[in-house]
């Protein structure tokens, strides 16, 4: 799994490379289970209910308009408005009963598996809801197990800029009133990939981060559930780079 990443380092990078305004809240370097964190998402104005009922509208509008023009193009969607909010690095299902229960399952949900995540319980309802979410960050951390002892490695992009990594957002409201935003990263299979297929510990399934391609980001926020699956990619081995951490880092 993928429990430790490392956040934006300045807050000048999140307008330039995420088109969102920069963190009112200090994020420290390092990010583990249960800390604070950040991501990005849909603003609410264009939530899920929202978004769909105007696109109803829309699609009845461009049948009619079709009809009438057979040979009239489809216009584009306008991109969803993109906004940053602050949550607990690890998600915690609407279902829990409990604050006490939320803080023993948000450790262990800090990864969701791409593939079972329309029937796991713990993932399911953000999925279906459309809450995905864009998790920026510098880099991640993976353990190199080749020599046979755990080498943490940090993993980044080649040419440096920050990454967008696939997520699932939720909000927890407790039966006294207490608010908890939380956020996990997907995760991808990652066998054969060139790079990634290296770490985690011999034996088990290799997975790694679903990293987002920058000119997908809109298109991610606002994809219908059925299609957000297609976004579901081993982001490429040569656009990565991975280096031993220093020991007293």
């Amino acid at each position: 799994m993928s429990t430790h990443y490392e956040s934006v380092h300045s807050p000048l990078l999140y307008p330039d490379a995420f088109r969102v305004a920069a963190p009112a809240l200090t994020v420290g370097r390092d990010v583990w289970p249960r800390q604070p964190g950040v991501f990005i998402r849909a603003a609410a104005a264009q939530g899920t209910e929202e978004a769909e009922e105007t696109e109803a509208v829309d699609e009845a509008a461009q049948a009619k308009s079709t009809a009438e023009k057979p040979d009239a193009d489809k216009p584009p969607r306008a991109p969803p408005t993109r906004e940053l909010a602050a949550g607990q690095f690890g998600l915690v299902p609407r279902w829990v009963k409990s604050a006490s229960d939320a803080k023993l399952r948000s450790t262990k949900l800090v990864n969701a598996r791409s593939e079972t995540v329309t029937t796991s319980n713990n993932f399911r309802d953000a999925w279906l809801a459309g809450q995905r979410c864009i998790v920026p960050m510098q880099a991640f951390m993976e353990d190199d197990w080749r020599s046979g002892k755990a080498v943490p490695t940090r993993i980044a992009r080649v040419d440096g800029k920050p990454m967008g990594v696939a997520g699932l957002w939720e909000s927890w409201t407790g039966a006294d009133g207490q608010v908890i935003t939380s956020y996990t990263l997907l995760t991808v299979n990652a066998n054969s990939h060139a790079l990634m297929g290296r770490y985690q510990q011999p034996g088990n399934e290799k997975r790694m981060l679903a990293i987002l391609n920058e000119g997908a980001y809109d298109a991610w926020l606002s994809a219908r559930p059925e299609k957000a699956r297609e976004f579901m990619r081993a982001y490429p081995a040569n656009w990565l780079l991975a280096n031993p951490v220093e020991k007293g880092r």
